[in-house]
């Protein structure tokens, strides 16, 4: 990690063709208390910034300077396009490239180059119509990281939702839930929230899998004979564990006000809550990884690149909650 009492962090511009380089060009309107590196082409951004009549300094990075960018400059850490990009039009050609960034951010983080880093929006089909297998940023950095087991959490101001199944089929979750899944999940989820959020007792709510959480075993059996003995094997351990608990009670201010997470145990059991309360000024944060993952919450919005009119609130918050970890 940085010596330097300044923070540093790699933010990954992300498809081209899409909203990622006007909102990295957006930065440079405020100042930060930690160094931001953009990985994009100088090129790229260059052209975006006449488009969208902004006056940015680029400057290239430099790893044996720490300070922070002053107003009105961008410190970018130089790739290059492999065919020129027009706003709006995803090119095949240019997948490699968004990967590249991926690999010379998640790298610098392993090697102490970056404190943490923080994602702008990929367009998976391009990159899959490129000829590279790719399913997210989550399982790219995974693997990327050798690491085997990962939680995805979002969260917004005064929610932390982290899911214990992500991208399913739902008549899948149910088997995708088992003993060791789902301890595997909640300690990764405990420990990040210790080591890399700073709360020294984490409480989370543990939503049910069924309806009214099983209704006592009439609604499902999940909760009784999966989720049950886990989490009363974790509280034995000290982990503080509320649940299982109805999903469509859990959401309420009575229970919220003293925890620190829910852990949905569905993708859609948890997302659209969280999603209402604070879409765009959201954030996606990888748990499990050995390095600070946060990103934004949004697409890459095509039909707004090189507009101006594409909000950078969810990459601010992204860029908060980046900080926060790697303080924590």
């Amino acid at each position: 990690m940085s010596t330097n009492h300044h923070k540093r962090l790699i933010i990954t511009s992300g498809e081209p063709a899409g909203i990622g380089p006007d909102l990295c060009l957006m930065l440079a309107n405020d100042s930060f208390p930690v160094q931001l590196v953009v990985a994009a082409d100088p090129e790229l951004l260059s052209h975006r910034a006449r488009q969208l009549k902004l006056n940015v300094n680029l400057k290239t990075f430099n790893p044996d300077d720490h300070q922070p960018a002053q107003v009105g400059e961008l410190i970018v850490a130089p790739l290059s396009l492999s065919k020129p990009c027009t706003p709006g039009q995803p090119d095949p050609a240019n997948g490699q490239y968004v990967l590249d960034m991926l690999s010379y951010a998640a790298q610098g983080c392993m090697n102490g180059l970056f404190d943490g880093m923080v994602t702008g929006p990929v367009h998976k089909e391009v990159i899959n119509n490129a000829g590279v297998p790719f399913t997210g940023h989550t399982e790219f950095l995974a693997e990327q990281t050798h690491t085997r087991k990962v939680v995805m959490m979002l969260a917004t101001k005064g929610l932390r939702v982290a899911l214990a199944t992500t991208h399913l089929p739902l008549r899948d979750v149910a088997d995708a839930i088992t003993p060791e899944s789902l301890e595997a999940v909640i300690r990764i989820l405990d420990k990040d929230l210790k080591n890399k959020f700073g709360i020294a007792e984490p409480e989370v709510l543990v939503c049910g899998l069924n309806p009214h959480a099983g209704e006592g075993g009439h609604l499902g059996t999940e909760e009784i004979e999966v989720m049950i003995p886990v989490l009363d094997k974790l509280r034995q351990e000290g982990m503080n564990l509320k649940g299982p608990l109805p999903a469509d009670t859990l959401f309420n201010p009575n229970y919220l006000e003293s925890a620190d997470a829910v852990l949905a145990m569905y993708h859609d059991q948890g997302l659209p809550v969280l999603k209402f309360k604070g879409f765009g000024k959201a954030v996606n944060i990888t748990l499990g990884l050995p390095l600070v993952r946060t990103s934004v919450d949004h697409g890459t919005a095509l039909d707004l690149a090189g507009s101006g009119k594409a909000s950078p609130d969810s990459l601010l918050t992204a860029i908060d909650y980046a900080l926060q970890a790697v303080k924590g």
